[in-house]
């Protein structure tokens, strides 16, 4: 059938039965896909345009990609989007494959359906690498398809046509557009992955732009949905107050007095299953508005047994510390070759620090949040739950709903929100879960919101530590041993995300002579990956050090990094994730030039330099500072070069580069969380601050397109900013920086 019959047989479909959906239409139609096409043809409906009926058609080439009949191209975007800019590349590789003009793209987000999409997730700064491939074959599938229908209308050898600007175009200059195509490409069978041939990066007419995110105005003009944004009809507002000492349970409150508040629908107490990760003992408030629930939140009064709850002490954890640094850890140990003969033989040329770094909040701009609402089932139909979540992970959500009221996946349907921040923070379900339990006791849909306080205080905490330091250099400078002992922590027996410190932190794995002790501190704070996990505080630790090092041996630090690293090659082999010496020089080099690295600068201002690899990516930055009699810092400017493989929206990566630097400076200048007694110290901004925008520097990013696949950008530029800030106020008044934040050690910005 031609596509022209085709369309002639749905307009008469549509008039013959109209209000069928979509499933009983294509059995009507006849039109059935091929290889892993999910559908052929959906009907977009008719419409009546002056008086005249239009059709406009469109068909699915594959999950991500539909096309219609009027020219428009929807890619669907299916992994969260909490500011990294995901929702705009991944369809970018699609559309660059595709052969598409981006101006015909439209972005949705997709439907949570993992059997369709793959792992719908964001975490690690691993999306791009994992979806990379997977990206370029939707869009070379559905380029294929195309060319395939092209060469049916067009009656030519389909070697003859290549497609570009949505168009399938012949050697002869003719063409038939994407959406003249549509029908026909829908119902040409997929091609075989293995077949298919990508294009080269000379060829790029989209990756590697700077191309504005998708929901850019809809987010400067108030428009966008995040999950704080959702409205459901017949909803109502709660708030849940829980043990300030994490782990205390609710012995009894005042619910009646707060039931009888303006705006309250009801005051209870739940109880929880013990796991923080899902549902702690507390008390819920259920009201008319957001405000109302917040106000009586106010007026609670709790009693807590507190017997089982956290007596962390940040106090307590520095004495232990500082006392343990002269030893060496008793667990975990890494010993490659002899460092106690080395040292020996080093005498005076031993070098020692001991290092310290807090605990640190997300403190996300958008507080927790979410929306459910959980239905009884009437006449022998199953309970559901219904939720509109701003996670990393949506399909935590079933396992979630499993854990707390023995669900199966088809009982819960997720609804993706965007997330007003998260790095690492939205990996957990403690507040789905609170949700879900709230509606089911009130029987009707339930948006929970935090409190900033809530925020700060029931937060999955950056890990603080210590670490004691040594290193050996020989009488040419050259490093020849290094130890490393570190003071981290465990919760219940396991070590908490982000804590200990790896044989493969570089340079370790340069070092004939290595020893790596770990001295585990039992805590109750709970913690979680937290930007650049283990890499932000190891690169203050490592970096600062080295730079130490170098200076005590007279040595320039470019040069001493340039050295560790020798010849090119990978650290580990056939591993594509690991260091790359080559790369790393690259960055190295290129962050020195770009920053003048060596230059003369007055008194009291400096220039440090920095480099770290982590998340595949290697990355070098320079920092030019100038410090006061008062120890005020200013950041001038830092510099920054990074390898992660081609670029694929410049204007993201340029974002995600500059977020990391302001990110990481920010953190090590100010925000440090303290608890006592299990208690978290902190609670607002007055008393853990952020930067501010007068103090943010400018960021001058230099980007090393290698030719390897490309990697992630959203954690990596963080972990050098704070050694390289932290070596240039050495460089600017000779004082070494070994504790963060920097105004535990009277500095402000």
């Amino acid at each position: 059938m031609s596509a022209h019959r085709l369309l002639d047989a749905i307009r008469g479909a549509l008039r013959t039965h109209a209000g069928v959906d979509r499933r009983e239409f294509l059995k009507l139609a006849g039109i059935t896909g091929g290889g892993f096409v999910l559908a052929a043809v959906a009907p977009r409906g008719v419409f009546a345009s002056e008086g005249t009926e239009k059709l406009v058609a469109s068909a699915e080439l594959n999950a991500f990609v539909h096309v219609s009949s009027d020219g428009k191209i929807t890619i669907y975007s299916a992994n969260p989007e909490m500011g990294q800019g995901v929702k705009t590349t991944l369809p970018m590789i699609i559309a660059e494959e595709m052969g598409a003009d981006w101006r015909d793209v439209e972005v949705v987000q997709a439907p949570v359906d993992e059997a369709r999409f793959g792992r719908q997730g964001a975490g690690g700064s691993t999306t791009v690498p994992r979806t990379w491939n997977q990206m370029r074959e939707m869009g070379a599938t559905a380029r294929e398809m195309f060319i395939s229908a092209g060469a049916l209308v067009m009656e030519v050898p389909r070697e003859e046509l290549h497609a570009e600007s949505s168009k399938v175009v012949h050697t002869s200059g003719r063409f038939k557009t994407f959406a003249e195509l549509a029908t026909l490409a829908s119902r040409q069978p997929a091609p075989e992955p293995g077949t298919l041939i990508f294009k080269e990066r000379a060829d790029y007419t989209i990756i590697g732009r700077a191309v504005s995110g998708v929901d850019n105005l809809a987010i400067t003009t108030g428009q966008a949905l995040f999950g704080i944004d959702t409205r459901v009809e017949d909803m109502l507002y709660a708030a849940y107050e829980k043990c300030p000492a994490i782990g205390g349970k609710v012995v009894s409150a005042n619910v009646d007095e707060i039931r009888a508040m303006p705006g309250i629908v009801d005051a209870f107490l739940l109880r929880g299953n013990g796991d923080v990760r899902e549902l702690l003992d507390g008390v819920a408030i259920v009201g008319r508005t957001t405000w109302h629930v917040f106000q009586a939140k106010k007026q609670l009064k709790v009693k807590w047994d507190e017997s089982a709850a956290s007596k962390d002490s940040w106090a307590e954890l520095v004495t232990r510390a500082t006392a343990g640094a002269g030893t060496r850890g008793e667990a975990d140990v890494y010993a490659k070759g002899d460092v106690d003969t080395r040292f020996a033989a080093a005498g005076n040329r031993t070098l020692e620090a001991f290092y310290e770094y807090p605990f640190v909040s997300h403190f996300t701009l958008e507080p927790m949040n979410c929306s459910a609402h959980y239905r009884k089932g009437q006449n022998g139909a199953k309970d559901t739950v219904e939720l509109w979540i701003p996670t990393q992970f949506p399909a935590g959500a079933h396992a979630a709903a499993k854990s707390m009221f023995g669900f199966e996946p088809d009982q819960v349907t997720v609804h993706q929100m965007r997330l007003g921040g998260s790095f690492g923070r939205r990996v957990y379900s403690e507040y789905i879960c609170e949700s879900m339990k709230i509606s089911e006791r009130v029987g009707r849909p339930v948006k929970l919101t935090w409190m900033r306080e809530d925020d700060l205080r029931h937060d999955f905490y950056r890990v603080g530590g210590f670490q004691k330091v040594k290193a050996a250099i020989d009488a040419e400078g050259r490093l020849v041993a290094f130890e490393n002992h570190h003071f981290g922590m465990k919760r219940d027996g396991e070590v908490v995300s982000g804590s200990g410190f790896r044989e493969n932190e570089f340079p370790v794995q340069n070092i004939a002579d290595a020893l790596i002790s770990n001295t585990w501190f039992d805590i109750g704070t709970p913690c979680g990956p937290w930007r650049a996990p283990r890499s932000n505080t190891n690169a203050f630790v490592m970096q600062t050090f080295l730079a130490e090092v170098a200076h005590t041996a007279g040595r320039d630090y470019v040069d001493f990094l340039l050295e560790l690293l020798g010849e090119p090659r990978w650290l580990e082999e056939g591993n594509a994730w690991a260091l790359h010496t080559g790369r790393a020089a690259g960055v190295i080099r290129e962050a020195a030039k770009a920053a003048g690295w060596g230059r003369n600068l007055p008194a009291g201002r400096g220039l440090g330099f920095a480099f770290y690899f982590c998340h595949a990516a290697h990355v070098a930055e320079v920092a030019e500072v100038s410090v006061d009699a008062k120890k005020h810092v200013t950041v001038h400017k830092v510099t920054v070069a990074v390898d992660v493989g081609p670029i694929i929206n410049r204007s993201g990566a340029l974002s995600q580069v500059e977020g990391a630097v302001i990110d990481g400076l920010s953190t090590m200048m100010g925000q440090k969380i303290t608890m006592e007694g299990g208690r978290i110290q902190q609670s607002n901004f007055h008393d853990y601050r952020i930067l501010r925008m007068p103090s943010a520097p400018p960021v001058d990013i230099h980007f090393i397109e290698s030719d390897f696949a490309p990697t992630g950008l959203g954690e990596p530029a963080l972990p050098p900013l704070a050694p390289a800030v932290c070596n240039a106020i050495f460089a600017a008044t000779g004082e070494r920086i070994r504790k963060m934040p920097l105004a535990d050690l009277g500095y402000t910005i």
